[in-house]
């Protein structure tokens, strides 16, 4: 049964993720404000919190049990995966604002699509190093509740990518087209 509620807390966390970040909710929400809106951005951060800290105490309540054996090899492959995920997020981060990102500052209008550093390897290069430190942890740990945090997210990404593509179409038009003509989805291709 933890398993479960494991699995569903991530289904929400993932649902209202997509549902706050959704356009069409936020022109609706813009137009209800008005001039309040402005602090959704920083309201919807801390929501995102509060569930993240609602998951990881529903996690550390569960008993811990291994699906695979601990090795140093696996230990060592998961760390590296983390380590390799975080840089990623840290040196994709750089691109923009945290301050707009988390909601303190509010969002510019103009806005510019970044296709340099990590965005030019990749379209999703926060994603990438959430499944590298995802990963890790799975290989670390070896439990089913590393499983299944890794199996959820991996579930969610094609819908998340799908909609948040879809947002970068309708912002970024035939620029975000040629982009994702150019540039893989997650993965980078390897260089010939």
């Amino acid at each position: 049964m933890d398993y479960w509620i494991l699995a569903l807390s991530w289904a929400i966390f993932y649902t209202t993720h997509s549902v706050f970040a959704a356009s069409k909710l936020k022109r609706i929400l813009k137009e209800k404000l008005g001039s309040a809106y402005k602090w959704y951005r920083l309201f919807y951060s801390l929501f995102s919190l509060l569930l993240l800290i609602g998951i990881g105490y529903v996690s550390i309540q569960i008993p811990t049990k291994k699906i695979l054996p601990g090795s140093d090899i696996s230990s060592y492959f998961g760390y590296m995966a983390a380590t390799f995920g975080t840089i990623i997020l840290v040196k994709s981060s750089k691109a923009w604002s945290w301050k707009e990102f988390i909601g303190i500052k509010e969002e510019s209008d103009t806005k510019e699509l970044i296709q340099s550093g990590w965005y030019a390897r990749v379209r999703h290069p926060l994603y990438l190093g959430i499944i590298l430190i995802f990963l890790g942890y799975f290989f670390v740990a070896s439990s089913i509740s590393s499983l299944i945090h890794l199996v959820c997210l991996l579930i969610y990404l094609p819908f998340g990518i799908y909609f948040e593509e879809k947002k970068l179409l309708q912002t970024f038009g035939k620029t975000y087209e040629t982009y994702q003509k150019n540039v893989t989805a997650l993965f980078p291709k390897l260089k010939k």
